[in-house]
């Protein structure tokens, strides 16, 4: 349970997530943010905090090289399943690999990670994962010809998950690309 919200702007990648931390029908407010900066990427996670602890404590993510998406898919996805295999964290159902759901950001492009090991790249330039995903692609879908900065955009699809979803809530964290 959890929104993480990402945007793609002027050469840069901008996350926000919230703090929730839910199991049935507690929540926790979580102080460790589930948005971060990695070396040069920005990620956000769901799925779980040990998945995200690793990602931003143990994941050491190759530098990109040679066309993006294809790094990602290959080399970047080949490092992260050694990570999460060694953190304990990676999943098998019969003959396939598992782990979680997550945005990812490196020089102005947008990814998102699905538990299959999957990689999207987004062609509106911004993406929702979470239980509240489709409240906040709906919010930057809305002001995307506004003029809003991209802190204001993501600040707006956090505002509208956390007010319709029972596993979205508040204080904001927010992340960004390293400037050029």
């Amino acid at each position: 349970m959890t929104v993480i919200v990402g945007l793609a702007h002027d050469n840069r990648v901008y996350l926000g997530g919230d703090s929730a931390g839910v199991s049935g029908l507690q929540l926790t407010v979580r102080s460790d943010p589930k948005v971060f900066r990695n070396g040069p990427y920005v990620m956000g996670f769901t799925t779980s905090f040990r998945m995200g602890q690793l990602l931003r404590y143990a994941f050491q993510p190759p530098h990109p090289t040679g066309d993006l998406h294809r790094h990602m898919v290959t080399t970047w996805t080949d490092a992260l399943r050694a990570c999460l295999k060694e953190g304990g964290w990676a999943r098998k159902d019969g003959d396939q690999e598992q782990a979680g759901t997550f945005l990812v950001g490196i020089q102005g492009h947008l990814f998102s990670v699905w538990d299959d090991y999957q990689v999207a790249s987004h062609a509106d330039g911004y993406a929702a994962v979470g239980c509240g995903d489709e409240l906040a692609l709906g919010a930057l879908h809305a002001t995307a010809h506004l003029g809003l900065r991209p802190r204001a955009r993501l600040t707006a699809a956090l505002a509208a998950a956390d007010h319709h979803s029972a596993g979205v809530t508040g204080p904001y964290a927010y992340a960004s690309t390293p400037k050029k």
